[in-house]
Parts: C-alpha cells; sequence; structure tokens
C-alpha cells in the first residue's frame, strides 16, 4: 500500500498536476485512489490541503529510502492516514530527518509514560516538531506541556492548570496568549521553540505588552514573530538597531512600520544593511527609490547580493523594465 501511495506521489509530481487524494481509514483497502483535481484535495474527513505540497513531501521520504517503515511504524502505534497526512504537511522534515528506529525509540519511551494511544496520536499529530526534541527529559517535558494546552483548550478551564506543571510561568504565558485569541497551533509551537519567548514573567510581560500597544493581531504569525524578536533582543540592541536605520535616512516611525510588516527587519546588522543599500545603488536605484522599497517591503533588505543582482539585471536588461517597476515588486 506504501509503495501505491510514494510511486503515485513520484508521478504526478513529476508531470506538475494537482491531484486529489482519497485516505481511505479502511485498513482492508487494497490501494489509495487518485483523481484529479482543480485545486485543492479532500480527505474523508473533510479536511482541504494543497496536493503539491503533499505530494512533495512524500516524494521526499521516498528519496530517503526509509518511506516505507516509517509510515508502517506510524500505523503501528495507532496513527490515522488522516494524521499523518497532518504530520507530512506540517513538517514533514521531522519524518525525513529521523528514520524509522528513532522515530519508534521516542514514541515507545513517550508510550512507557503512560500515553495512551488516541492521547499519542493527537499530540503528536498536532505538535510533529516534538519529535525532533532528544528523547528524555526534554521530549518529556514538551510532552506533558502540550498535552496540558490541548486538554485546557478544550475545556476551557484555563485557571486551573497554570501551577499543573513544574515550569508554571511558561504555562501562565502561554495562557495569557491564548486568552488574547493567539492560535492553539501557534501557542504549542511557543512552547518548543528553541528561543523561549514564553519563559519568566517581567520580561515576558514588557514584551507582550509592546507588542499589543504596537496593534499586531494576535491571530497572526507576525504577532508571535515580533514577540520572539523583542523578547531576545535588549533595550540597548533595539535602540542601536534603530540607529543603524537612521544613520542611512530612514526615520524612528520608519523602522517601526517596517518592523511590524516584517519584524525580523530589526535583527540585520550595520554591515548587511549598508551592503544592501551599496548593492541597489549599484544598479541603478536612487536613494528614494530604495528607501521607498525598503519601506514598503522589509524582507528585500536581507535578500543576497547574488539574488538582487539577478533578478534585476534580467528585469531590466532582458525585460526591458524600468527600474522603478522592479522596486514596485522586490519579491
Amino acid at each position: 500500500m506504501n509503495s501505491l501511495i510514494l510511486g503515485a506521489a513520484r508521478r504526478f509530481v513529476g508531470l506538475h498536476l494537482r491531484v486529489s487524494v482519497n485516505l481511505l481509514q479502511n485498513e482492508s483497502a487494497s490501494s489509495y485512489s487518485f483523481s484529479s483535481a482543480s485545486a485543492a484535495d479532500v480527505s474523508p474527513k473533510g479536511e482541504t490541503f494543497k496536493s503539491s505540497s503533499f505530494l512533495d513531501s512524500l516524494t521526499k521520504l521516498t528519496d530517503k529510502g526509509n518511506s516505507d517503515s516509517v509510515l508502517d511504524l506510524l500505523r503501528s502505534y495507532g496513527f490515522t492516514d488522516s494524521q499523518i497526512s497532518s504530520i507530512i504537511r506540517s513538517d514533514s522534515r521531522v519524518l525525513i530527518d529521523n528514520d524509522a528506529t528513532s522515530l519508534g525509540s521516542k514514541l515507545q519511551f513517550l508510550q512507557s509514560r503512560g500515553a495512551s494511544s488516541s492521547e499519542l496520536t493527537e499530540v503528536v499529530s498536532t505538535v510533529p516538531k516534538i519529535l525532533g526534541k532528544r528523547e528524555g527529559k526534554s521530549l518529556s517535558r514538551y510532552y506533558d506541556f502540550i498535552k496540558v494546552i490541548i486538554e485546557a483548550d478544550k475545556s476551557s478551564k484555563y485557571e486551573k492548570i497554570s501551577h499543573s506543571l513544574a515550569q508554571g510561568n511558561k504555562i501562565r504565558n502561554i495562557l495569557v496568549l491564548r486568552e488574547l485569541g493567539v492560535p492553539q497551533k501557534r501557542l504549542l509551537l511557543l512552547l518548543i521553540s528553541k528561543s523561549q519567548p514564553v519563559c519568566g514573567k517581567e520580561k515576558f510581560d514588557a514584551s507582550l505588552k509592546k507588542v499589543v500597544e504596537m496593534g499586531f493581531d494576535p491571530t497572526t504569525s507576525t504577532f508571535v514573530h515580533a514577540l520572539h524578536m523583542l523578547y531576545q533582543m535588549s533595550d540597548k540592541t533595539i535602540e542601536e538597531k534603530i540607529r543603524v536605520y537612521r544613520s542611512v535616512g530612514f526615520s524612528v516611525g520608519d523602522v517601526w512600520a517596517m518592523f511590524k510588516k516584517w519584524p525580523r527587519s530589526l535583527t540585520h546588522s550595520e554591515k548587511k544593511v549598508a551592503n544592501s543599500i551599496e548593492t541597489f545603488l549599484g544598479l541603478g536605484f536612487s536613494r528614494d527609490v530604495f528607501m521607498m522599497m525598503f519601506k514598503r517591503f522589509p524582507p528585500c533588505i536581507g535578500y543576497s547580493t547574488e539574488a538582487v543582482k539577478k533578478k534585476t539585471e534580467f528585469l531590466v536588461k532582458e525585460m526591458n523594465w524600468p527600474v522603478k517597476a522592479v522596486a514596485s515588486i522586490p519579491q
């Protein structure tokens, strides 16, 4: 059965077709059916997703050479085809980077701690990144965090769980974000992120206050990215970053406006900003034009010199675009 899925994935991705994947829940089914579709794929539960991404993930698993064993392993632990699809779509890297032996060891470890099959499959399929954690205390701790948040989200009894685990502040901070409207999935990813923006109390509260006052929408990923940036940067570092932008002509208001569009704009070094400006000037952009471009689309500050030159030279020399037109769509 697995070979049919993966073989079909290779063929359809290679032809750049969009297909409909009907994931049959009946284990006795002899194959999966693939039929053409115009835009999206629908699973038995009605969940829609883009087939190109799904099939690409399956192809990566195939290329890695451990696809059949990984899929068989997940099924042996009770994961449904719908849950496996969810894992592949949301974080295929965790299956690509870990072979069946490594994944099996982690799943067995979690099960040995008393996790039921339904609980285990729900937690892992909700936040697949947990399987990237090292087996032991780290894996146990984050599994418990995720389990508590999932249960709290079901019952809405948030006030009763802030001290249910050893690291009460982290749970308390996550629940504060939940009350603000941050989606469950983003909360769970915050719990296992390396930068740990939900640790402590005073620093978290101060960072969150700034993000809320700036008007970020709690339901968006930009809200979470902004919290990450402000949490890990000291006031002194932020002031230095603002000084860098002011030195090349931006106002303080410009800097924060760019931050609202793309929080990572405050991470660039003085050298990176200077090199970016030099590159655009060298390609014929006026100072006013590239500053306008940076304000409208801040990510272009981080583009590599090679990528900028290649795209600009092609559009200007080969397509006869004026520089202003290139600046209007820098992405």
